[in-house]
């Protein structure tokens, strides 16, 4: 198994229009996407063949890309089918071929696979509730000077909230908590117990009698976090990242928000993606300080029974890495109890 069996966001639908050409990295590969004559998505590695320019420099015409270097141009598929210097002949075009990716769109959502013959044919992450009826759904992007695994351990630590995002999110109180943490299936799955009011501004409207919150954290490989909340009065939070490697120190993180508030959901929807992008800024923030850290000293970390998350979620990113597949790590279930 390796990163590029899977599928990875390079835009959101609606930020790639027709005639639009966009330009993003994904494990190091410059990629140029934008929509074939067929209205799909394209993507070609972000090189012309002529000259070495970059392709998402280029103009889209009638769903093919043309460099702005010599002109150029390529189809879906990667092929050139004109080439100005050569008038209108154009022999053997076929023989030139840039690199092409699959890709594919879903919940809004445009996706890149860089590998062509994956092991296994991974599907890309179903949002949870996206565009269903009596759901609102805040979509953020943000990016971040860290890689994924420390992203994504960030998005389901609860303890470093009372600190980062002290009043906002959560404050310390030191009110002790349970955790069960599963690894199972290349997934590492959270059930947290006794909690209940101590979630910054949002607890008198989520839960007023401070009964105890369903909170559930998730970790799917290679890069999806899922964070779920049930809270009284039928109140529901979903708040899902996907982590998509840029480079090493560079991940570009799209969030979505999702939430069934009831008659709130329309009024709400201001305050979630304020409050969503301050959380969210104040954790670019922190994340780019470990990265610089990381970046001097090393990733010798010294871990609690509290990061038994981080510990599992490193042991699958770590077995795709060299190559294995971590759904046949053993299955794992650890009680823990911490304090916030």
């Amino acid at each position: 198994m390796q990163f590029t069996d899977f599928w990875y966001i390079v835009s959101l639908s609606d930020q790639l229009k027709p005639n639009t050409v966009l330009s993003q990295t994904i494990l190091g590969e410059w990629l140029a996407i934008f929509r074939g004559e067929n209205g799909q998505p394209v993507a070609l590695r972000d090189r012309c063949l002529h000259r070495s320019s970059r392709l998402s420099a280029g103009k889209v015409c009638n769903g093919t890309l043309q460099c702005s270097y010599h002109g150029w141009i390529y189809d879906r598929n990667g092929h050139v089918i004109a080439i100005p210097s050569e008038g209108d002949t154009l022999k053997n075009s076929q023989q030139r071929q840039a690199k092409y990716y699959p890709t594919k769109e879903q919940d809004g959502y445009v996706y890149v696979r860089l590998n062509d013959n994956p092991i296994e044919d991974f599907q890309p992450f179903s949002m949870p509730h996206y565009q269903e009826s009596g759901w609102e759904t805040v979509r953020v992007i943000n990016r971040f000077q860290n890689n994924v695994t420390n992203c994504a351990e960030n998005f389901i630590d609860i303890p470093h909230t009372a600190f980062v995002h002290p009043g906002v999110f959560r404050n310390s109180r030191q009110q002790k908590l349970e955790m069960t943490v599963e690894r199972k299936n290349g997934s590492v799955l959270v059930e947290y117990h006794n909690e209940t009011s101590n979630l910054g501004w949002y607890s008198r409207f989520l839960n007023q009698q401070s009964a105890e919150i369903k909170h559930f954290d998730r970790f799917y490989m290679p890069n999806i976090t899922c964070v779920e909340y049930q809270m009284a009065n039928n109140r529901y939070l979903f708040i899902t990242s996907q982590s998509i490697p840029e480079t090493e120190n560079s991940t570009l993180v799209y969030t979505d928000v999702t939430y069934n508030y009831g008659i709130w959901n329309k009024l709400a929807r201001p305050l979630v993606r304020w409050t969503a992008q301050h959380i969210i800024h104040q954790d670019v923030k922190i994340l780019g300080i470990q990265g610089e850290a990381i970046a001097k000293y090393g990733t010798k970390f010294s871990n609690t029974p509290a990061d038994t998350i981080h510990v599992f979620v490193e042991s699958i990113r770590d077995a795709i890495a060299s190559g294995k597949d971590p759904r046949q790590l053993p299955h794992q279930s650890v009680k823990v109890t911490f304090f916030v």
